[in-house]
């Protein structure tokens, strides 16, 4: 859907763009970014000029998304093997595309699939997406508001603005439905969804979305942080050779062979939920974000996360342990869910199972073997495979919860926390490989709470060996390759080619 243009203005827009058709995946994407590049050059003049007051104030400015597409005629043989890379049947598939620099090598990985799955050439060109004004501007770019309030005419008028109608997740919950002769979706995400999250990061984690590595562990404790720093500046500090830097909040970069950042002595306001990223150069580090408590902030931050496409994501965090036989510091590895946490039950109902992914419980369980140094019926006296419930409300100790606890008992639930379930259920829905390994902090139905003395004891003892599993069991995944880790389990019937 577009803006509507007062009736009153000329448009100004750049020269236009036609589709061409192209061979190979690294020329098709350069394409994509000179587009791009032009066409938010010309915007951000426009309005460097409107500022200036050059002009009559009347014409209106526009340029449009690059997309690509692929006409494809026949049902062509497809590897049965690969659950992304192709289309399902004849037809025309297109999506806008933002930021190509940004997501450069995942383009042309995602192009170079179909160019060999179908052997058909992918065009490339000008949508009939306009671009919106808030999104043309550079990370970083900072516009004074007294001279947006200077201007004579409203915004709207004179440049096209992000627009609702196309920044949904339709396509990624199957609910898209297309107009007759419109092109099928390429891809799970339309530009301006994608622009939108890339803004949300920035603000939410305060750290620049070109940070973020492709393999990502969800906290919901500061401990974890503060152990995942130390380690990632004591590889930085011994030129380790396995990560190029290590980028904290405000982006505060750490290079290999420093001992910390440049501006280590100005103050950083953390954000909602900061991010820090142990980086490398094909974007196959870590990134760990300490999500806070609760189910609203896990379903907020991988909304967003998801459109980079990572390849992985696990959570790691405390969880109430629901039976008398675990002890306090045993790990739980959730091989099911319950979902009381509600914030997607209108994108995922309740109904829809979210399976165990086989590839990702086995590389978090050879990791508790490797770091715990147990195996076998010994790893079973610390390690307890079952289902973990989520729940939004914290205090649900503090209500008749007799009807509560029966559920979890139907369930055969293990474990209890705010958060997993939330993560879990995102992952399925936007076909992103997920796991979930928590750590009994405390239990409550049996009379074990965790006091002061007891918490600080608990936390030293076993965050350091909690995040060296979550590392490993990351960096196992990273070993495997994409189409491989990247489960059938995650697709539906008709689903886009790209990843």
């Amino acid at each position: 859907m577009m803006n509507a243009v007062h009736p009153l203005s000329s448009m100004n827009r750049p020269d236009p763009m036609p589709f061409a058709p192209f061979q190979d995946a690294v020329s098709a994407v350069d394409r994509l970014i000179e587009i791009y590049s032009r066409n938010t050059a010309f915007l951000r003049a426009a309005f460097r000029d409107v500022l200036k007051g050059a002009g009559n104030g009347r014409e209106r400015a526009r340029a449009y998304y690059p997309a690509i597409r692929i006409v494809v005629e026949t049902y062509d043989p497809i590897d049965t093997r690969l659950s992304y890379g192709h289309v399902a049947e004849p037809g025309i598939y297109q999506t806008t595309v933002t930021q190509p620099a940004l997501f450069r090598d995942y383009l042309i990985e995602q192009v170079g699939q179909l160019l060999q799955n179908h052997r058909v050439a992918v065009e490339v060109g000008e949508s009939d997406s306009p671009i919106p004004l808030h999104f043309a501007f550079p990370e970083g770019a900072y516009v004074e508001g007294e001279h947006l309030e200077a201007l004579k005419r409203p915004l709207r008028d004179l440049f096209d603005v992000p627009d609702l109608a196309v920044t949904d997740d339709a396509i990624v919950n199957g609910s898209w439905r297309g107009k007759e002769g419109e092109p099928k979706p390429l891809a799970p995400f339309t530009a301006q969804r994608v622009d939108y999250s890339l803004h949300r990061l920035q603000h939410y984690t305060s750290t620049a979305p070109a940070h973020f590595q492709n393999f990502v562990l969800f906290t919901n404790y500061q401990f974890y942080v503060d152990e995942f720093c130390a380690r990632a500046r004591a590889l930085m500090a011994s030129g380790n050779e396995d990560y190029e830097m290590l980028v904290e909040p405000g982006n505060r970069i750490t290079r290999r062979g420093e001992s910390g950042p440049g501006d280590e002595d100005q103050a950083v306001r953390l954000p909602q939920m900061p991010a820090y990223h142990l980086v490398r150069g094909d974007h196959s580090g870590i990134t760990l974000v300490n999500i806070g408590v609760g189910p609203s902030n896990a379903k907020t931050i991988t909304d967003h996360i998801a459109v980079l496409r990572p390849h992985a994501w696990l959570m790691l965090g405390h969880c109430a342990g629901l039976r008398d036989s675990q002890r306090l510091g045993d790990y739980v590895l959730a091989h099911g869910y319950v979902r009381e946490d509600h914030v997607l039950d209108d994108d995922l109902p309740t109904w829809v199972p979210v399976p165990a992914l086989a590839e990702v419980q086995v590389a978090l369980e050879q990791a508790v073997e490797e770091v715990a140094g147990l195996s076998g019926w010994d790893l079973k006296r610390i390690m307890r495979t079952g289902t973990v419930a989520t729940i939004d409300n914290r205090n649900w100790e503090l209500r008749d919860h007799l009807e509560l606890v029966e559920r979890f008992a139907q369930s055969r639930a293990i474990a209890l926390d705010m958060e997993s379930a939330t993560i879990a259920a995102n992952g399925f829905r936007f076909r992103v490989p997920y796991g979930t390994l928590l750590c009994v902090s405390d239990k409550p139905l049996h009379g074990e709470l965790k006091l002061p003395g007891m918490a600080s004891v608990f936390y030293r003892r076993q965050v350091n060996q909690h995040l060296e599993i979550g590392i490993r069991a990351l960096e196992r995944l990273r070993g495997m390759p994409p189409e491989r880790l990247h489960s059938r389990k995650l697709r539906t019937f008709m689903e886009t080619a790209f990843q």
